[in-house]
């Protein structure tokens, strides 16, 4: 795999790991604590969702 798609997997879990960092915010997460993003689970789980595509991609282009 080319290092760029290396790159956006790396990229999209870190963002999906600080979506979930409590931090001050105007309105409680879905799972009830104050974070950097108030939509935490479903926006944790879509940045992880598209590291998956990219890893998913960047596999099947290395073959």
């Amino acid at each position: 795999m080319k290092w760029f798609y290396w790159v956006g997997v790396i990229v999209f879990v870190v963002l999906g790991v600080t979506t979930l960092v409590p931090a001050p915010a105007s309105k409680p997460s879905l799972l009830g604590y104050y974070a950097h993003c108030s939509f935490t689970p479903i926006s944790t789980v879509i940045c992880w969702i598209i590291a998956g595509v990219i890893y998913w991609v960047g596999s099947r282009r290395g073959r």
